[in-house]
């Protein structure tokens, strides 16, 4: 039985994204044993987020400065725009490093049933931005769910009136996939997106 610090600690961990009781227990162990090298960097990177965290006014990343270090980078391609739902998925995509651009974040996705509306996203934000000019085409990043769809179609029928070119994400096989193991939303959505051969 550990004391009430410690339980603590692994509750507090255990409410973390992928981590359940048993992973939070094995890392207060872990941060335990290794209080030198493991607990106290690990304290005092927390410390130093929780004072500098901020939200990007320009595009919504979450960062330790505003503009955060994507809007600030000056080799980053003005004229194009990805439109995110969360940061997690401007991370994911800047990971990759196959975009050049500028991001955009709209915090979540239109949601009958969670009751989102276009008024809780910063869609307002990103209709300023693309009417400011030197954006020739903003790309709709929506995942691959209804309520991200229904995003991407109410966003392109309010940045039509833009001269923008919109495009959105490909989406159907993964690379290596087989057909066999894929759902059938997937495989639909790779017989309507074919191409001609080349």
């Amino acid at each position: 039985m550990a004391s009430q610090e410690i339980e603590a600690l692994a509750n507090a961990l255990a409410r973390l994204p992928g981590l359940g009781p048993r992973s939070a227990r094995r890392a207060v162990l872990h941060l335990m044993k290794r209080r030198e090298g493991a607990l106290q960097p690990l304290l005092s990177a927390l410390q130093t987020v929780s004072e500098r965290l901020s939200t990007c006014s320009t595009c919504g990343n979450v960062d330790t400065r505003d503009p955060c270090t994507i809007c600030a980078d000056p080799r980053r391609d003005d004229k194009s725009l990805c439109v995110v739902e969360e940061v997690s998925d401007l991370w994911a995509l800047d990971r990759s490093r196959l975009f050049p651009g500028r991001y955009h974040v709209l915090g979540g996705k239109l949601s009958a049933l969670e009751g989102v509306r276009p008024e809780d996203l910063s869609i307002d934000q990103l209709l300023r931005r693309v009417s400011a000019g030197g954006i020739d085409e903003v790309v709709l990043a929506m995942n691959a769910t209804l309520e991200g769809q229904t995003t991407a179609h109410y966003l392109a029928e309010r940045l039509e009136k833009f001269p923008v070119r919109l495009t959105q994400l490909a989406h159907g096989l993964p690379v290596g996939g087989e057909l066999d193991y894929l759902d059938e939303g997937t495989l639909a959505q790779a017989l309507r997106a074919r191409r001609p051969v080349a």
